[in-house]
């Protein structure tokens, strides 16, 4: 089984080792919880390399420190720094953003984004920023359009999200997703109308068989049209048809647990309580044309 580094390894790491070595050392104590070797490795990178620095220093050190585990520190580092133009200011604006949103530091992490984008917020769509990693350790990324928005949503500035993330230019899966999320925000703005919205999103899921989101969006698009004083008949039927083809039979519960009663809906919602117990099948490729 892995095991961290030796206690004497460690030492001389502490004692007398470069940011490279500090950097895997603080990775290695951070995989296995050793959080006594963080607090001290994190002591040791705020002192080994003292301003003034050169830039690969400065970035160097700071991203040792989040490796650490300490955002608040590594923004500390980075302040001591101040790029130019170029390629510095953005590895520098782009790393500023990363302890910032590690730290939970919503109105830093704008700074550095509005920075970067320098005006024009339709510059994020193309970047990409690292927000995880998988279970097998591959980085998952995100728009840092998308990062901008949330950030602007966490500090309670819903209008200035629902305008950051208009900005760009949604496309597929992820443009899906980003229109979910606007609809969102305009209904806890009380503005119901995004049935244009959510058509281009449903457009983009489809495309990519994404049937579990086309459910979700047509759910969102129900409720919006019904607090809109709509009748939702529109999107029900959409995703009636879907959840059959996907035999997603809560859903069809559902819908019909909010159907007026009768008869038939009465048997129908009693026969799917009885399936729901039973193992569903893999859903089906199926189409969200409203001719269908």
């Amino acid at each position: 089984e892995p095991q961290p580094i030796a206690e004497s390894v460690y030492r001389t790491v502490l004692e007398s080792g470069d940011l490279g070595q500090l950097d895997a050392a603080c990775r290695d104590a951070a995989r296995f919880g050793q959080n006594e070797r963080l607090k001290a490795l994190r002591d040791r990178l705020m002192v080994v390399a003292p301003a003034p620095q050169p830039f690969a220093v400065v970035t160097s050190n700071a991203r040792a420190l989040l490796a650490c585990r300490a955002p608040e520190s590594a923004q500390q580092v980075l302040s001591r720094y101040g790029p130019g133009e170029g390629a510095h200011r953005r590895t520098w604006l782009l790393l500023s953003w990363r302890a910032a949103a590690a730290a939970l530091d919503h109105e830093a992490a704008i700074l550095a984004l509005r920075r970067y984008a320098d005006g024009d917020l339709v510059r994020l769509d193309s970047v990409r920023l690292q927000v995880g990693e998988t279970d097998a350790g591959q980085p998952l990324t995100r728009s840092a359009l998308d990062q901008l928005a949330d950030h602007e949503a966490a500090l309670g500035r819903i209008d200035r999200a629902v305008a950051v993330a208009l900005s760009g230019r949604p496309t597929g899966l992820e443009g899906a997703e980003r229109l979910a999320q606007v609809a969102r925000w305009q209904e806890a703005l009380g503005r119901y109308d995004a049935s244009n919205l959510l058509d281009a999103a449903l457009d983009q899921a489809a495309v990519a068989e994404a049937w579990a989101l086309a459910e979700e969006l047509l759910k969102l698009q129900l409720r919006l049209e019904r607090k809109a004083g709509g009748d939702g008949s529109r999107p029900r039927a959409r995703l009636e048809r879907l959840a059959t083809r996907v035999d997603d039979r809560y859903t069809l519960w559902q819908l019909l647990h909010h159907d007026a009663p009768s008869e038939a809906t009465e048997g129908r919602r009693r026969e799917l309580e009885r399936q729901l117990a039973a193992p569903q099948p893999n859903p089906v490729n199926t189409s969200l044309k409203e001719s269908d």
